[in-house]
């Protein structure tokens, strides 16, 4: 099967591949840029951009975290961001990635529409609201994430009802995607909720509002999955871990390695302040954390909002914003390593342009 460019708004993408956003700092402009140059879609994540340049992009600091959400999701380290990914990847379509649940999410999508972002994924609660910080941008085109058909609905009936705008395409994540999941504990391990069986009736919702491409991630690995999900219906796929097995990825090695190390049984489903259960592997912070003995929690950044300002990683033992910075930063002994249920499969690194190749033609 040879696959189709596939068309996102206004915007061609020559192969139906996203590059899943991956914050803090694992999707950034070297790898965002290398994806969309080499035919995909690069995503960069719009999670701590306070930290890109070693903090050079912050107005305020404290104990050298970025102080804030302001500073956390910092505008000029976004801008930067796009800037060097168009060194590399020229004027092929960007995207970028804006969790729902980030304080300051309508500031984070206005300053990706002004930087010049060509698409926005947008996804960890419903993104009912996002045309509404979009309104002066027309030509980026908006793709909310969602778990189920009834979430597709509910997007759809409000952004047509309040902007009169319908989805660009929509991104179907199933429960084996890395990071935070739109299931229950229960539900990730439930077989009814795999993926291939969430395509038909989010296809069927498609079919009430219209026609726009449904885009599907979650433990796709290669290009026989990919075929398996197009002629499932799928307009395309999004893909997060398989991309952390490049030279490219903005992660750090030891980050690279703790995955190419990592064995099956490694992954698990932890706890997190976001409020959502999330994918990641089992190192010596998880260990440290059911002790209740992790490193000390004083909420700097104030990332997310369901973690009220720390009262959520209290309870769950670790911050999100300061464990991810860790792992970014290749420190094992108290970094949050997110991976996808297929991360065990990484065996060595590779270029982007081998890999897409991999996928679009095979192993």
């Amino acid at each position: 099967m040879s696959f189709k460019p596939l068309k996102i708004g206004k915007h061609t993408i020559k192969y139906p591949i996203f590059q899943g956003g991956m914050g803090l700092g694992i999707s950034w402009d070297k790898l965002a840029s290398a994806v969309s140059l080499n035919g995909g879609l690069g995503i960069i994540s719009s999670v701590g951009t306070g930290y890109y340049g070693n903090l050079q992009y912050v107005s305020k600091e404290f104990n050298s975290r970025p102080y804030g959400s302001e500073n956390f999701y910092s505008r000029k380290g976004l801008q930067a961001l796009i800037d060097n990914a168009r060194k590399i990847c020229k004027d092929a379509p960007l995207g970028c990635n804006i969790l729902c649940a980030s304080n300051d999410y309508s500031r984070i999508v206005r300053d990706a529409c002004e930087v010049g972002f060509n698409v926005i994924v947008s996804g960890a609660g419903l993104p009912t609201n996002l045309p509404e910080f979009t309104i002066d941008f027309p030509d980026v085109a908006l793709v909310p994430i969602v778990s189920s058909a009834k979430a597709l609905k509910i997007i759809c009936k409000r952004w047509l009802g309040r902007y009169n705008r319908l989805p660009d395409a929509v991104i179907l994540e199933g429960p084996k995607s890395g990071g935070h999941q739109g299931f229950t504990y229960e539900q990730c391990l439930n077989p009814a909720y795999k993926l291939e069986n969430l395509i038909a009736p989010v296809l069927e919702e498609v079919k009430n509002w219209g026609s726009f491409p449904v885009i599907v991630a979650g433990g796709i690995w290669d290009k026989n999955d990919i075929e398996k999900m197009l002629s499932l219906g799928a307009s395309g796929v999004q893909m997060g871990t398989r991309f952390i097995g490049t030279f490219e990825c903005d992660a750090s090695d030891e980050f690279k390695n703790v995955l190419l190390e990592c064995k099956e049984d490694d992954i698990k489903l932890i706890k997190s302040p976001v409020g959502y259960p999330a994918r990641g592997i089992q190192t010596n912070l998880l260990n440290l954390v059911e002790k209740r003995m992790g490193p000390k929690i004083n909420c700097v950044s104030n990332c997310v909002s369901p973690c009220e300002r720390g009262k959520e990683a209290t309870k769950v033992g670790y911050c999100i914003a300061d464990r991810l910075f860790d792992a970014y930063y290749g420190r094992k002994e108290t970094g949050l390593f997110f991976t996808g249920a297929n991360g065990y499969r990484l065996e060595k690194l590779i270029s982007v342009k081998e890999l897409i190749d991999k996928l679009v033609n095979g192993e």
